[in-house]
């Protein structure tokens, strides 16, 4: 079993930044593929970003490209999620995912095995 809890949600003007942070526990950290992934009210949970077992790789929704960085520090067992430039289309609760596979679409929420109970996340314009 792995546990997640995220922190660092809040709310933030539009061009303001945020760093969220997801702990884990429960299973050795860099054999875990982490996500973010968030959901709006009335919407379907979509990919945001998602970072490799080492962290040398990285991939982004378009959405959010170039104000969103994914990273992890696998002493500390934790992946973040560093937000600039945030915009109101951003408010969401956001949730961090653990996988423990290798094969599949790694931006599904069906990859991923663990889910943190999420951290809500708003931008006001």
């Amino acid at each position: 079993q792995v546990q997640l809890v995220e922190s660092g949600g809040g709310l933030v003007q539009a061009g303001g930044s945020l760093r969220l942070s997801c702990a884990a526990s429960g299973r050795t950290f860099s054999s875990l593929a982490m996500g973010w992934f968030r959901q709006a009210p009335g919407k379907e949970r979509e990919f945001v970003a998602r970072i490799s077992w080492s962290g040398g790789f990285t991939r982004y929704a378009d959405s959010v490209k170039g104000r969103l960085t994914i990273s992890r520090d696998n002493a500390k067992n934790t992946v973040y999620l560093q937000m600039n430039s945030l915009k109101p289309e951003d408010t969401a609760v956001y949730y961090c995912a653990a996988g423990v596979g290798y094969y599949g679409d790694y931006e599904k929420p069906s990859f991923y095995d663990y889910w943190g109970q999420g951290t809500q996340v708003t931008v006001s314009s």
